[in-house]
Order: structure tokens, then C-alpha cells, then sequence
């Protein structure tokens, strides 16, 4: 992994308010395209306990399926406007050291919409799957929903027992820590199963 490529995830990861002098997108895909590629030869192995911990989502890309749908709208990909914030949080449990529990969270203004589940980690894979069962909606900060979606209930007692390829899944190809004397950025990538690529920056105490 060459360290221009993981200077600029990093640069891109741990964007604040400000949103300036960022990578260009065209340039951070083909980072993380380059860094995924490394990880593939490298054939590093992460754990569970890595992931625990809440993630701002600062960049995706679709498919290219996806992106010809999208159009300008996505390109080859796109930073998470500042006016959206999505935060991804993962929890462990005490079935085991490779399972837990995924929040992923979307706040808009006065709406926040927060998609919750289980999860099981391949540590031999570095694949993370996932099923999103139950959804909790607030505005205001009034809860005005909190239950279980499309069967969630079943869904959740039965996600240990189904096979990866009947789940949604995260192949995370970077898990990395940059630390300093004034600062460190963690960052996570990953590809999902339909093909698009995600970076999320660690959720710092300093940043809103």
C-alpha cells in the first residue's frame, strides 16, 4: 500500500465542517481501488473488536450499472453532503467475539432515521454480514416509531443460520489508524455486495 493512496483516504476521512482542499473524486475511487488491490496480496486478516465503534460515512461510489442510472448525480462517486449525516455504529454481544449488533443512522434536519440489526464477522474473509430488522424514526427528536420491519422479529432469530450468500454483506479491505502527537484518523473501507465501494472516518469526540 503506497502511502500517497492511504494519505489521501485518510485526507478524505477525516473531513470536518470546512469540506475543503478535498481529493478529487475520480482520484479518491481509484485510491481506494488501488488500496483494496494491496489488501488482496497483502491477505491481512481484521477482527470484530476492529469495527466496534461509531463511523461517519464520508464517501461512496456505486456499481457501474448503478452509476449509467444515476448519471452526474453519482459519477464515479461522491462525498456525503454536509447537510447529511450518516453514521454507522457497531456493538459487540455475548454470543460470541465475531458477532454483535449494526446501527446505521441517517439524520436530515429535524428527521433522524436509524436501521438496526445483527451481524456476524469472517475474520478470514475480513466480511462482515449484516440484516437490518428493526427501525427507529424520530423528528424533533420525538420518537414516532420503534419496532421491528418486514418480519424482523423471525428475521433476527434466524440471521446465525443462514448462509452468506442470502445476506447483505461489507468486504472490508482496510481498517487503519493514523496517530500523532496532534491528532489520528482512523478510517474503514469497504466494498458491498453489489459492488460499490464506502470509506467512513471515526467518529471523534471533537467533531459534531
Amino acid at each position: 500500500m503506497t502511502s500517497n493512496k492511504l494519505s489521501l483516504l485518510q485526507q478524505a476521512a477525516s473531513l470536518k465542517k470546512e469540506q475543503i482542499n478535498l481529493p478529487d473524486s475520480a482520484q479518491l475511487q481509484e485510491a481506494l481501488l488501488s488500496v483494496e488491490k494491496s489488501a488482496k496480496k497483502e491477505k491481512k486478516h481484521y477482527n470484530f473488536s476492529d469495527l466496534v465503534g461509531c463511523w461517519n460515512l464520508r464517501f461512496i461510489t456505486g456499481t457501474k450499472k448503478s452509476r449509467k442510472k444515476a448519471g452526474i448525480v453519482l459519477g464515479v462517486g461522491r462525498y456525503i453532503p454536509q447537510f447529511i449525516k450518516i453514521q454507522i455504529t457497531y456493538e459487540k454481544d455475548s454470543i460470541s467475539v465475531d458477532t454483535g449488533r449494526v446501527t446505521n443512522s441517517v439524520r436530515i434536519a429535524f428527521l433522524n432515521l436509524s436501521l438496526s440489526g445483527p451481524v456476524k464477522f469472517l475474520s478470514q474473509k475480513n466480511i462482515l454480514a449484516f440484516d437490518f430488522t428493526s427501525l427507529t424514526a424520530k423528528i424533533f427528536g420525538w420518537k414516532i416509531y420503534d419496532g421491528y420491519i418486514s418480519n424482523g422479529e423471525v428475521r433476527d432469530k434466524e440471521f446465525y443460520q443462514k448462509k452468506l450468500s442470502e445476506q447483505a454483506f461489507f468486504s472490508y479491505f482496510l481498517i487503519e489508524e493514523n496517530a500523532s502527537r496532534s491528532h489520528a484518523v482512523r478510517l474503514i473501507a469497504a466494498r458491498g455486495k453489489g459492488g460499490g465501494l464506502a470509506l467512513w472516518g471515526k467518529n471523534l469526540k471533537n467533531e459534531e
